[in-house]
């Protein structure tokens, strides 16, 4: 019986760089990726806000700067009150709903993590058996469950904004489906595997001792979820003429994706067009690296460069990146797809077009 490879390089690092990562605590994943960048060898530098940067020469160094960003802060939960029993109750942080989740174990960051983790608690949504049948869930209907009295959860930290996440060994990733091309799913890629294709873009330039054309500057940006706050900050303060988020696409109903290996690019989304001269760079750059982007318009999504773009960040702006189903939820990929966006980047950074 044919099995699945478990070693791909992209779902390896992926499953790096499952911590805790809810907006305002992505600590834990920006010291896992600047363990990687010193292991290849790389300078970086932490603002103030938390971004983790990346500043690369180009080979031509009057070209105009591009920033190229992967936010690293995940959807979730952030607790509301903290009832008398000790459970928690909780509203969203990102475009995160009850229904995505149903009822499971989610971890509760506090402000003091002691040895053993974060704090445990299960997502409750009551009992099916007092008449609430089919009725939508709101965050008014939910709960988490601790087990831990209002002074211990005080212990740990725990209080009216700290933020929750699934546990670690509810995020996957799974391989299913055909085994020459698997899909494959895990708890919201959006946006560690955005942070995945930069980390291994760079790799890639070490590796093949490769170099930018332009003069590059790698963005691993805090609290995209929450309105983009950590791209805004790096493009107020380095002004690159171009800011390119590495990032997902949904497919919502009427979505003209497929999940067929070929990323998509953003041509236009809830808060206006991106630059139309950059879609149809990297569209060549696909195409010259064997593939393919499919072009898509949103009407109810954003990305840290459309947010930029909104208050004046960059001049030109563009997003790309894997096609995902289930968006903010059990999110589901062609597993081809990861090693197409790594070859469009590596043909659009080091190829003047």
């Amino acid at each position: 019986m044919s099995t699945y490879s478990t070693n791909h390089p992209a779902l390896t690092l992926f499953s790096e760089l499952l911590v805790a990562a809810p907006s305002g605590r992505e600590e834990w994943l920006a010291e896992i990726v600047r363990r990687k960048l010193d292991e290849w060898g790389y300078a970086h530098e932490t603002d103030a806000a938390g971004n983790v940067l990346v500043r690369l020469p180009g080979s031509k160094p009057s070209a105009p700067l591009i920033c190229y960003a992967a936010h690293m802060d995940e959807i979730g939960m952030v607790v509301t009150a903290i009832e008398d029993d000790g459970s928690l109750r909780v509203d969203r942080s990102g475009g995160l709903y009850p229904w995505k989740l149903g009822e499971g174990p989610v971890e509760i960051i506090g402000d003091v993590v002691q040895s053993g983790g974060p704090v445990i608690g299960v997502l409750s949504m009551g009992s099916t058996h007092g008449g609430v049948g089919d009725k939508a869930i709101t965050w008014k209907d939910v709960r988490v469950i601790t087990g831990l009295s209002p002074a211990q959860l005080k212990e740990r930290g725990v209080r009216p904004g700290s933020t929750a996440v699934p546990i670690q060994s509810m995020r996957g990733p799974v391989l299913f489906g055909p085994v020459d091309d698997p899909l494959v799913a895990a708890w919201t890629f959006d946006d560690r595997m955005g942070v995945v294709a930069l980390l291994r873009l760079l790799e890639r330039l070490t590796l093949e001792d490769l170099q930018p054309v332009h003069p590059t500057l790698i963005a691993f940006t805090i609290h995209e979820e929450g309105g983009g706050q950590g791209a805004k900050i790096v493009a107020d303060r380095e002004r690159p003429e171009i800011f390119i988020s590495v990032d997902g696409a949904p497919i919502p109903a009427g979505a003209p994706l497929k999940l067929d290996g070929r990323p998509a690019i953003w041509s236009k989304d809830s808060l206006g067009h991106y630059d139309q001269r950059l879609v149809r760079s990297l569209m060549r750059a696909a195409e010259r690296a064997g593939t393919e982007l499919q072009p898509v318009v949103y009407n109810g999504a954003a990305s840290d460069a459309s947010m930029v773009f909104a208050v004046g960040g960059a001049y030109r702006v563009a997003c790309f990146g894997h096609v995902r189903e289930n968006s903010h939820g059990y999110e589901v990929a062609r597993l081809s797809v990861f090693e197409n966006m790594l070859a469009t980047l590596v043909a659009f950074v080091t190829i003047n077009d």
